[in-house]
């Protein structure tokens, strides 16, 4: 991508309005397997290994759905960044035409 080249006002707004959905669905997916696996799980009155069920699940199945959780969202973000980049590369550059003059020492035989 060229340096100063962004897309339209209209892909940054869709591109942010899209991480904004993804990290408030990201925030409320983590406190509901925060919360709602540990209270849930209180009722499961089941000894595994002498500590109660619900400890393996709160330790180690929320565990799991955090992993989960970031990899989905690096995805879209690396999906969301590469629909950005395409948008930005085949957005109109601000040098569109300005011809070039040459080298400098051309430019300054030009006025001589």
């Amino acid at each position: 991508m060229m340096r100063g080249v962004v897309p339209s006002p209209e892909v940054q707004q869709r591109h942010r309005r899209q991480h904004r959905l993804w990290v408030v669905g990201s925030l409320v997916l983590w406190a509901g397997v925060t919360f709602g696996v540990a209270y849930a799980a209180r009722q499961l009155n089941v000894d595994f290994l002498g500590w109660p069920f619900s400890f393996w699940v709160g330790a180690q199945g929320a565990l799991g759905v955090y992993v989960l959780i970031i990899a989905l969202y690096a995805r879209a973000m690396n999906r969301l960044d590469q629909a950005w980049l395409r948008a930005a590369e085949s957005a109109p550059s601000p040098m569109d035409g300005v011809t070039a003059v040459g080298s400098p020492s051309q430019a300054v035989d030009r006025l001589s």
